[in-house]
C-alpha cells in the first residue's frame, strides 16, 4: 500500500509540476496568500448555507457565557473572512486572528454587515504564537478548518488553553483524516502534497481528535459529521467543545 501510495504521489507530483517548481522558488506562496482569501470567500458562503443549523448549535452555546454585562470576548482563530460572524450572538467583542494580512478587507466586511458585534483588533500571528493576546483574557476561543493547516496543533491548542479564562469555552469544527486502511484514506495521502500548496498549508490526514484528547481540556465533547462537499478531497468533519 505504501509503495502505491508512493507512485501515485509521483504521478501527481509531474503532472502539477510547474506548480511544485513554482513552491520550490518561492514564487507560489505570495500568490497564493493573495489570492487564497478570494477562494474561501467563495467556499465558506456555500459552506455556510449547507452547515447553517449545525453552526447555530455550535455557537448558541456562547449566549451561556454572557454575564451581566452582556459581553463575552471572543477569539477567533484563521478568522478568515469572518464568514462565523453572523452566528455569534450579540454582545461578542471579537478580536480576529490570522497569519494572512489579506483577510483584513475581507472582515471589514464581515463585521460591516454584522454591526451586532464590536470589534477589537485583526492580529496578523500563527495559531502557534498569540503573544499578542493576555492571559485568561478570553471567554470563548473559536477554531474553525484551522487546525488542518497549523505547523504544530498541539502548540496552538497550548496557546488557546492559556489565552481562555478558566471555564472557558473552546469552539472548534475541522476536517479530519478518513479512516485509516480505507481506500479514501490513501487518496488522502496521494493527494496531500500537491493539496498543501493549493489550500494554503491545509494537511488532509491530520488525526485531529487526537490532539484535542491529549490537550487535557477539563471537559471534552465531540461528534463527527460528514464533509459538506463531496467533491473536495477533505474528509469526515468534527465538532464540538472543549472546556478549560
Amino acid at each position: 500500500m505504501d509503495a502505491l501510495v508512493c507512485l501515485l504521489q509521483l504521478l501527481l507530483l509531474l503532472l502539477t509540476l510547474p506548480l511544485h517548481l513554482m513552491a520550490l522558488l518561492g514564487c507560489w506562496q505570495p500568490l497564493c496568500k493573495a489570492c487564497f482569501p478570494y477562494l474561501m470567500a467563495v467556499l465558506t458562503a456555500k459552506g455556510n448555507r449547507k452547515m447553517e443549523r449545525k453552526k447555530q448549535e455550535l455557537f448558541g452555546q456562547i449566549n451561556r457565557l454572557t454575564g451581566a454585562s452582556g459581553k463575552v470576548a471572543l477569539l477567533e482563530l484563521g478568522c478568515g473572512t469572518g464568514a462565523n460572524f453572523q452566528f455569534y450572538p450579540a454582545g461578542c467583542r471579537i478580536t480576529c486572528l490570522d497569519p494572512n494580512p489579506h483577510f483584513e478587507k475581507f472582515l471589514t466586511k464581515s463585521m460591516a454587515e454584522n454591526r451586532h458585534l464590536q470589534y477589537e483588533q485583526f492580529v496578523v500571528a500563527s495559531g502557534e504564537d498569540m503573544r499578542q493576546v493576555a492571559d485568561s483574557s478570553m471567554d470563548v476561543v473559536v477554531s474553525t478548518l484551522v487546525l488542518c493547516s497549523v505547523q504544530s496543533p498541539k502548540r496552538v491548542l497550548q496557546e488557546v488553553k492559556r489565552v481562555l479564562r478558566p471555564g472557558g469555552l473552546f469552539l472548534f469544527w475541522e476536517h479530519v483524516a478518513e479512516p485509516r486502511g480505507s481506500w479514501a484514506f490513501l487518496w488522502q495521502q496521494v493527494l496531500e502534497p500537491t493539496w498543501k500548496h493549493i489550500g494554503d498549508g491545509c494537511c488532509l490526514t491530520r488525526e485531529t481528535w487526537k490532539d484535542l484528547e491529549s490537550a487535557q481540556f477539563s471537559h471534552l465533547q465531540m461528534e463527527q459529521q460528514p464533509p459538506p462537499f463531496k467533491w473536495l478531497p477533505v474528509g469526515p468533519h468534527i465538532m464540538g467543545k472543549a472546556v478549560k
